[in-house]
């Protein structure tokens, strides 16, 4: 039990003084109700729980073949992430158009944009594919994977293509010309 006490020491002295009642403060129902709040609070509150993105990634198995999903060239992004925080896309299929380059703070609006082109044309959702040069960074990965969180395109999974082999010489072309391909 917490207790203050202020008696006064009584002395000698010609005046008559009134003596003073001691105060006596009793503070075990405060540090109580602290220990019930913080009780309360660690119980009812959850956890933040972490989110993951899902990710689509090619198959290796050649077995799988009737699995296979056909699309369109017309309706496909792909995403080339080179060094020095640069990006080269393009619409449809390698060597036929020309790479767009820019840096991340474009990305959003090139996706806005061909989101909005593929739904006119084709009332059709647009699919990104994403494919990480010789170069690149992590940091990259997950900045464009933001990005297609933040635009929220319509797309259950972006297909992602890690291994460097499989860039076509079109696509290591277009990024060495542009000097963002590390060789």
């Amino acid at each position: 039990m917490a207790e203050l006490d202020t008696s006064s020491g009584g002395g000698k002295g010609g005046k008559v003084r009134s003596k003073k009642q001691s105060t006596k403060v009793d503070l075990t129902a405060m540090v109580d109700l602290a220990f019930l709040l913080i009780t309360f609070f660690m119980l009812t509150t959850s956890l933040s729980k972490p989110l993951a993105m899902d990710i689509a990634k090619p198959d290796k198995d050649e077995k799988n073949k009737e699995n296979k999903l056909e699309l369109r060239a017309s309706q496909t992004m792909t995403i080339l992430l080179g060094k020095n925080d640069k990006v080269a896309w393009y619409m449809g299929e390698a060597g036929k158009s020309q790479p767009t380059i820019e840096g991340f703070q474009g990305v959003r609006k090139s996706l806005l944009d061909n989101k909005k082109k593929v739904k006119e044309t084709m009332g059709k959702d647009i699919i990104v594919i994403i494919k990480p040069a010789p170069g690149s960074t992590y940091k990259n990965f997950v900045d464009i994977m933001d990005e297609l969180n933040i635009t929220k395109t319509n797309i259950s999974a972006p297909a992602i293509d890690d291994d460097p082999t499989h860039l076509m010489d079109s696509e290591k072309e277009a990024m060495i010309r542009a000097g963002i391909y590390k060789q």
